[in-house]
């Protein structure tokens, strides 16, 4: 029996819930910290107390989203995306919790969706709690700084360039317009707690199915990961499916290393069908 063969007879008549990390939107475009091929990388992930506290780093960061985020906002959801919404479409999937920010499953049309980290089209006010859109942003950091040059760089995990400028230094930060508070991406930085809410909707999610669906996830991160942990203590059988290493393969039932954009749509047609 193949390895589809084995998790679709598995899945089959079962309530499932998807977990999906970074390696599920390398086919569109955005790289990931962990996947084949990101070990090559070695830059480090925006950390939350450097943010919170150095005006240097909130000046670096958003100079380098300046430049990401066009790029990184053109982005398109591929067939990974479109096969878990075939999936929860004819009622095989229950709905999904993601660690990745750039809301392509909502894009492609999933309906239950847990943004465990948040997502980078949304930026936060870290005073007055309020939000405003991404592309907002991009306006008023343009407004700011006229002749940054937004053309093409390589694009980075945290939806900013990889790029280094010297002019950096000078980059001119806005603070919120309704209360000069500093503005940050409405997303989960590494060190960084996950709202209590959305804790909550990511464990009734869980309680709700029966078989937990890892894809494209290393579970490196613990937010992640404790779903793993906490399938395993209660008997659950969890279903991996990533390219590359991944901390949870020793507790999955089933381990799949496949390509995302082949092995769900093939998954799909079977359990959708």
């Amino acid at each position: 029996m193949t390895k589809l063969q084995e998790i679709s007879t598995l899945l089959q008549g079962r309530r499932v819930a998807v977990l999906s990390g970074a390696g599920i939107s390398t086919d569109s475009g955005i790289p990931d910290y962990r996947g084949p091929g990101s070990r090559a990388r070695t830059r480090s992930p925006v950390q939350f107390r450097q943010f919170i506290d150095s005006p240097s780093h909130r000046q670096r960061y958003w100079a380098r989203s300046t430049i990401g985020w066009p790029t990184f906002r053109a982005k398109q959801p591929n067939a990974a995306h479109h096969a878990l919404v075939q999936l929860e479409t004819a009622g095989a999937l229950l709905g999904l919790i993601t660690q990745n920010v750039d809301r392509l499953h909502s894009t492609a049309g999933s309906q239950r969706v847990v943004e465990l980290h948040g997502a980078l089209a949304e930026v936060r006010c870290l005073r007055c709690e309020a939000i405003l859109p991404r592309d907002t942003m991009q306006e008023h950091l343009l407004e700011a700084n006229p002749h940054w040059d937004t053309s093409h760089a390589p694009l980075a995990p945290d939806g900013d360039a990889d790029v280094e400028d010297p002019r950096i230094s000078s980059f001119q930060v806005p603070q919120c317009r309704a209360c000069d508070g500093v503005l940050k991406p409405n997303v989960v930085f590494f060190g960084e707690s996950v709202p209590g809410d959305v804790v909550a909707d990511a464990w009734a999610l869980y309680e709700d199915c029966e078989v937990l669906l890892v894809v494209g996830s290393s579970l490196a991160v613990y937010s992640g990961y404790r779903f793993v942990r906490r399938a395993t203590h209660d008997g659950k059988p969890v279903v991996l499916i990533n390219m590359g290493e991944s901390r949870g393969a020793n507790e999955a039932t089933i381990v799949w290393s496949a390509p995302l954009g082949e092995s769900l749509p093939k998954l799909a047609t079977i359990l959708a069908t």
